[in-house]
């Protein structure tokens, strides 16, 4: 694994607004760089790639551990929720999509940092973006990417020709993602209907939740994550209906980062995962991180018990995780975490995020990579 730094494509801005990519800049900082690109061989592709299939298979194990030892308390959901997420489990709801974030420089194996496993974003640009530089800029070379042909494959899997989206009204990146999604699902035979999440409503007289134009919904597909969605006006109605949503209502376990620990507490010393406590107890140099923290927020980095790093945001008052600090990885000032998808149950490729600091945020650079 190496970064190399190369010259940007004279147009690529266009290039990448043409593909849906509006976001390539943020507050004047660019998000999407094209100045590096990560190589990898052939062999460590295959490792990131046993890698996630691996947590995958763990991650299965764990949800069910989570729910015949009734982890609800610890994962600090609701028994409304529990109870849905037990009932949505059994019935094996459908998954579309999932991000391992993974921490890996090519040398022993590589670490699970969290599993964004219910509204990961960073899709366009890990599928059709970076796929379009590589093409462009050394088309005999390959990627770790078949995300595209895993979202056309996936969606016939949802029984029926029509599915909702909807994601917050105001979030650019959100619905550049949406829409992304919506077009793999009309490629793959489905009509869609997209409206903002402020506008979900409920129909009393037929017992089904409707869109912005009071339609009934069949499928929904929520860019919106669901312990916000059980905190709505809408959620006493959510019980008996959320085996209607996209992603399914059991992947607050997975999506939750009280589940590293159960996942540690079931494989210590599994040699894909850190250490992970409710406390801080013999780890000097730990990650603290809230249970529904987000992009990166309210995180803070102790090295011997001293604070290395911390980022502000809204999540203080959440119960918190403990984790094992990572080994630095740096590539001259650049610390990089892989994001490797899973689209329907299966690897389907990776897309990496950089960033002077070693807390990845919102606004931590996309770089492709090829092999």
């Amino acid at each position: 694994m190496q970064r190399i730094t190369e010259k940007p494509r004279a147009d690529w801005q266009t290039q990448v607004e043409a593909l849906g990519l509006t976001y390539h800049t943020i507050d004047g900082q660019l998000y999407w760089d094209e100045s590096a690109y990560y190589r990898f061989t052939a062999v460590e592709i295959e490792r990131l790639e046993k890698a996630t299939r691996e947590l995958q298979r763990l991650c299965i194990e764990a949800a069910e551990r989570a729910i015949r030892d009734n982890w609800r308390e610890r994962l600090a959901i609701s028994e409304p929720a529990w109870r849905e997420i037990i009932a949505s489990w059994e019935r094996d709801d459908l998954s579309l999509y999932g991000r391992f974030d993974l921490m890996w420089d090519g040398n022993g194996d590589p670490k699970l940092l969290e599993y964004n496993a219910d509204t990961p974003t960073g899709l366009l640009e890990a599928s059709v973006i970076q796929w379009q530089w590589l093409q462009q800029t050394r088309p005999h070379d390959d990627q770790f990417n078949s995300i595209h042909e895993q979202l056309l494959a996936s969606w016939p899997a949802w029984k029926g020709d029509q599915i909702h989206f909807c994601a917050q009204r105001d979030s650019e990146e959100d619905w550049r993602t949406l829409l992304y999604l919506i077009d793999t699902c009309r490629q793959a035979g489905k009509t869609t209907v997209d409206f903002a999440v402020e506008d979900l409503g409920w129909h009393p007289g037929w017992h089904r939740f409707v869109d912005h134009e009071d339609k009934a919904i069949d499928w929904l597909f929520k860019l919106y994550p669901w312990e916000w969605m059980w905190m709505e006006d809408f959620a006493c109605h959510l019980p008996n209906r959320c085996q209607r949503f996209i992603e399914p209502v059991w992947k607050m376990l997975w999506s939750n980062k009280a589940f590293l620990v159960l996942l540690w507490e079931m494989f210590d010393g599994h040699p894909n995962l850190l250490r992970a406590s409710f406390k801080p107890d013999g780890m000097p140099s730990h990650v603290e991180k809230p249970y529904f923290g987000r992009e990166g927020t309210n995180v803070r980095l102790v090295r011997n018990n001293s604070l290395l790093e911390q980022s502000d945001g809204p999540w203080a008052s959440q119960p918190k995780v403990y984790q094992a600090l990572h080994p630095e990885i740096s590539f001259s000032g650049h610390h990089p975490v892989i994001g490797s998808w899973i689209i329907g149950g299966v690897p389907a490729g990776i897309g990496i995020r950089e960033d002077t600091s070693r807390i990845t945020s919102n606004g931590s650079r996309f770089v492709p990579h090829r092999f």
